[in-house]
Formats: C-alpha cells, structure tokens, sequence
C-alpha cells in the first residue's frame, strides 16, 4: 500500500447502513461531493479596542452531500426512500459510509455520514440535441460526519525519512 502519494478520487463507494434503503445496485454513484466542515465565528467589537476585532469559534457547519449518478428505467428503494421523505414528507434519517478504494478495491478512508435524509431529489436535463445519459441527483442533509481509519492504516508504520528522495 502506497502511504505517501496521493490517492485518486474517481475509486469509491457510498454504503448506505440501513440495508433496508439500498440495494447494491443503488450504491453505484458518478460523483460524491459535499463531505465538508466548517466551523462558524461571531464576531465581537471589545470596548477600546478600535483597531480590530475579535473573532470566536462557534459551532461547526455541514455541507448537504449530493451524490450523482446514471437514472435507473425503474425506481429504486434508494429513489423511493428519496421521494417518500420529499413528497410525503416521511422522514427517516440513515446513516451511511463513504469509502474511497485503493487499487485493491480495499478502503484506504472512510467517512461516517450520520443521520443523513434528503432534502432534494432533481433529474439532469432532457436534451434531443444531446447524447447524454439522465442523471439523477440525490441531495442529503446530515447531522455530521466523522473520518474513520481501515485496520490496516490505524498502526504505527515507521517511515524512514533521510532527506533523500530517489527516482
């Protein structure tokens, strides 16, 4: 496993771990975005103190995920479960797994999406002038996500670093 350069991000795959919301075949995405934290400040004028202000953490802000992928001639329970909390308004928060693969198809990260439900659910244009594949974009709020470490990457691995770089 190569621990120092960079890894590709066009490997990957989103488990949904609530076995009930998805099938397999729902797990297959073109694109994930969104997995983003940020932490929010208030600003603070002190008395006296005319040259700056004082800027104080406050809690964090999540990105919605959006993932992406091909439209399927037939619903799936993954869409269902979409349009159910959407159209019904029928809310039932899952959790899920995103994992970017190594070339092994071994996880190398992984991030813990938690109470993920939708908030938006869009079908990419239909265009007779164009040969494209409908898309279909599932948007999720979530609560917040945590990374977690596969086995093999939580150990210590010594590395040796001599200043020396070798081609």
């Amino acid at each position: 496993m190569d621990i120092i350069n960079p890894t590709p991000g066009f490997h990957f795959v989103v488990s949904f771990i609530n076995p009930l919301l998805a099938t397999p075949i729902d797990m297959a995405f073109q694109s994930v975005t969104g997995l983003e934290v940020s932490i929010n400040t208030e600003t603070l004028a002190e008395g006296g103190e005319n040259r700056f202000t004082h800027s104080l953490p406050g809690r964090q802000s999540y990105a919605n995920l959006v993932l992406k992928r091909g439209m399927r001639p037939m619903p799936s329970p993954l869409t269902n479960w979409c349009l159910d909390a959407l159209i019904n308004f029928n809310i039932q928060p899952a959790d899920l797994l995103v994992n970017l693969l190594g070339p092994e198809h071994v996880p190398l990260r992984t991030w813990n999406v938690i109470g993920a439900y939708p908030v938006k659910w869009s079908v990419s244009e239909f265009n007779a002038e164009q040969n494209q594949l409908a898309i279909e974009t599932l948007e999720l709020k979530y609560r917040y996500f945590k990374p977690l470490l596969p086995p093999l990457l939580s150990v210590d691995i010594p590395i040796e670093l001599d200043g020396s770089i070798g081609f």
